[in-house]
């Protein structure tokens, strides 16, 4: 036997597709780094519903009070080194209330930067998941699932 431990079982994630004058709400996707963006939102926590806690992810992050729509999209990822693998659930949001452009202080410190971008804007940033422009500025439809992308740092 081995003395390797098990692998740990996938995270999931839930993420806010929240648009705004034509915009799309990012955050900066590490603590301090804003070279890459991505949706708002973030781990599950048992025992409450996904838009529970999309809710609560995006309040947190943002300061937003959301409406939790349909799921649009269902993406992985995985850091093989490091026996790390994500499964993130994106929901079309609709904003209920709060400053869409005021200052907010993530209270974990997690999110430390927050825009609303254009599709134009989008395509010139690093965001993940590589499909996000297409489901954030394209038609809705199904939802779309991204296969496993390694993560990026």
């Amino acid at each position: 036997m081995s003395g390797k431990s098990p692998p740990r079982p996938p995270r999931i994630a839930v993420r806010a597709i929240l648009m705004h004058e034509d915009r799309l709400l990012l955050v900066n996707a590490w603590k301090g780094k804003t070279h890459l963006w991505c949706a708002p939102g973030g781990g599950v926590e048992p025992h409450s519903s996904l838009p529970e806690n999309l809710r609560r992810e995006v309040h947190e992050e943002c300061g937003l009070t959301i409406s939790v729509g349909e799921p649009c999209l269902v993406n992985e990822f995985h850091d093989p080194e490091f026996d790390f693998h994500q499964v993130d659930v994106y929901f079309r949001c609709t904003l209920i209330s709060g400053d869409p452009h005021g200052d907010w202080t993530d209270p974990e410190g997690i999110v430390t930067a927050r825009r609303w971008v254009t599709a134009e804007e989008l395509s010139r940033l690093t965001v993940k998941p590589d499909s996000l422009a297409a489901v954030a500025f394209g038609p809705s439809g199904p939802a779309h699932y991204d296969p496993l992308e390694p993560i990026v740092r």
